[in-house]
Parts: structure tokens; sequence; C-alpha cells
């Protein structure tokens, strides 16, 4: 018995004590940890907004016509902002208004519609304004925290957290191209937050909250910092983005199923419906009709895939195409090389006889036999 005493005081006391009280120490445990886990989440985004919040100013237009937000990312006056937010203003048009109140004529150094980017600068003064420091985009991950500031609705200096929902995701900007590597979020964001950052806990701007699809709740998307740096160096050194011109109108095809066996396509294709009678694909002999398969060696099914190649092409480079040419009965596979030229809307504008790289309907593949 007294071994038995022994071995209840010893082992199964503690277990009893262990079922006891255990239920109890994890209940504790588990709100001490909410808890703590709450003041951190709290202490982020008051950090965030404690670092970033005096860099985020209000764009507004003299004549009231519309407002947004911007952010400083250069000491010296320097302020990026969305593209749609700048409406067709020149410089003169816009002013700028800082945390503390002061409102500042802003010039307009470059703009970019198929990004949707502008750049604004104010004069500093003497004195180093506070910027918000530019992010790596590529390391963010789907469930990272992300706050949005800016200033919905006119109300200066507002707030949302949340997170990062998806990522690559594409819009349409308003100049028809694609923007690519979108990062969707469902911090709340509203008219008049446009231009505002969206910032990691890091405190670096990982995008510029662009879009919000009207109707829903939960769904914004923001433009990447890593596509923001690219077109803020060109806009600072051009004052343009250089982009390769191709000189083409054209739209996505239908191809038969034969045809992507036989020839290893997607199962549509990029037909031509239109030259420039000067751009580089008309020099290149390239044809009316003619289908662009692929580009560099990518796969091209459509003219958002072409933009892609070219974007990432600078001018006055030679890019290998390869085209299919339907002749009587069957088709030529040929593959081509296009010296790209500049974009030349950005220089001249857009004329009559200029055929541009733009989207256009064609009609089914069906028509043309395989032989």
């Amino acid at each position: 018995s007294r071994w038995l005493r022994a071995a209840v005081f010893f082992g199964v006391g503690p277990m009893m004590r262990r079922l006891t009280f255990g239920p109890l120490q994890r209940l504790r445990w588990q709100s001490t940890s909410s808890s703590e886990a709450l003041d951190a989440y709290s202490r982020v985004v008051t950090n965030v907004v404690d670092t970033v919040g005096p860099a985020v100013v209000a764009i507004k237009h003299k004549d009231g016509r519309g407002q947004g937000s911007g952010f400083v990312f250069s000491s010296d006056g320097y302020i990026v902002t969305n593209d749609h937010v700048l409406g067709d203003a020149t410089g003169s048009d816009i002013v700028v208004s800082l945390t503390d109140d002061s409102v500042l004529q802003a010039e307009l150094v470059g703009r970019d519609p198929p990004t949707d980017i502008g750049i604004l600068r104010i004069p500093s003064r003497g004195r180093s304004l506070p910027a918000v420091e530019l992010g790596d985009s590529s390391n963010l991950r789907v469930g990272q925290l992300v706050v949005a500031i800016g200033n919905p609705l006119g109300y200066a200096n507002s707030v949302s957290a949340g997170v990062v929902s998806a990522l690559g995701r594409s819009l349409r900007s308003q100049s028809g191209r694609l923007i690519d590597n979108i990062v969707q979020t469902d911090t709340a964001i509203n008219p008049g937050n446009s231009g505002g950052p969206l910032v990691d806990s890091n405190c670096k701007a990982v995008g510029v909250n662009t879009a919000i699809i009207s109707g829903t709740q939960g769904l914004a998307f923001a433009v990447p910092s890593n596509t923001l740096s690219f077109v803020v160096s060109q806009l600072m050194q051009f004052g343009r983005v250089k982009r390769g011109y191709f000189g083409i109108v054209g739209g996505s095809r239908a191809m038969h199923r034969q045809l992507q066996q036989r020839y290893g396509l997607m199962p549509t294709a990029v037909q031509v419906a239109g030259l420039d009678p000067e751009g580089p694909a008309h020099r290149a002999g390239i044809q009316p009709n003619d289908l662009l398969v692929a580009a560099d060696d990518q796969p091209v099914g459509s003219m958002d895939d072409l933009y892609r190649v070219l974007s990432l092409r600078p001018p006055d480079t030679p890019l290998k195409v390869r085209v299919l040419r339907p002749l009587p009965g069957l088709f030529k596979s040929l593959e081509v090389t296009v010296i790209v030229e500049e974009d030349r809307k950005l220089l001249q504008g857009t004329t009559a006889n200029q055929p541009r790289l733009v989207q256009h309907t064609v009609r089914p593949m069906s028509d043309f036999k395989l032989y």
C-alpha cells in the first residue's frame, strides 16, 4: 500500500492535476496569445501610419473636377500617383495638399497611361520632405498584411488594413493595354484612394492603389512597385516610357484543331488586319492576313501577348516572329525578323494613316482548309 500511495502521489497525482487544470491553463494561454497577436497587429499598422502617413498627399484639380491621392517617393518633392487622377490636366492645373495643410502648385514631370502612372513634383522649399521607400513586389505573398493610405471621398489620411488576396492579376488600363502582375487586396478602397500607396509591414510601398470593382466589397487592385520602379526611372530619364512599335492592326483568330496539332499552336493566333506602310512589320515583309503565332520564341495568341513581348523589347532591337501565311490550299510557315522601333504615339500622336497595335475582331478560322 505504501508503494501504491507513492505511485499515486508521484504518477497519478500530477496527471490528475494536469487533467484538472490543463484546459483552464490552455484557455488562459489562448486569451493571452490572442491579445498579444492583436497588439502586434496594431503595432504594425500604427507604425506604418506613423512612418508613411506624412508622405501621403491629396491631389486636386484647381477647377474641382477631380481629386485623388499620391505619395512622395523622393525627399526633393517627386510624387507618384495614378495617371487617371491627373485626367487631361497639365501641371498648372494640379495642386497638392500635404499633411501639414500646406497647398502647393504641382509640376507635371511625366505620365504613362498604359500603366496608369503619373509623376508630379512640388517645391521642397529647402527642406527634406517625408518620403516612402519603394519595396520589391516580387516578394509579396498571398495572405501578407498590407495597409492602404489615401484620401477616399476627400477624407484626408484615411487608413485601411487587409491582406494580399491574390497575385499575378491583369488589369486593362484606360489606354487599352493590360497591366500585368497586379496585386489584389481586400483593403477598403474608395474613390479618392487612387494613387495612394499600398504598404507592407516594413513601411515600404509595394503598390499604387489603382482600381476597385464597382458593386463589390474587398476587391481592390494595385499596380505593383516593380512596375512602378521601371516606369518612374523611364519618366525621370526620358519624360516618357520607351516601348517597342510593331506597326500592325490585328486581333485574335481561332485556329483549327488540325493547325494546332501540326504546328504546335495555341487555340488562337494574331491575324494581321492592317499595317503601317512605313512601319517595321511592313518593312520586314509581314503581310495582311498573316498569322503571328510566336514572338521571341514565346507563343502569341492575342494582341495582349504581343504587347507583353514588346514591353520587354527595347526600341531598335531585332525581334524574331513566327508567321503562318495562308496561301491557296495551304499554310506557309515563315520566320521573320522585325527591327522594333520606338512607339511613335508618344512622340507624334496617333494619325489616321498610322495604324497602331490595337485590338481588332476578326472572323474564326473555319473557312481555311488544311492540306
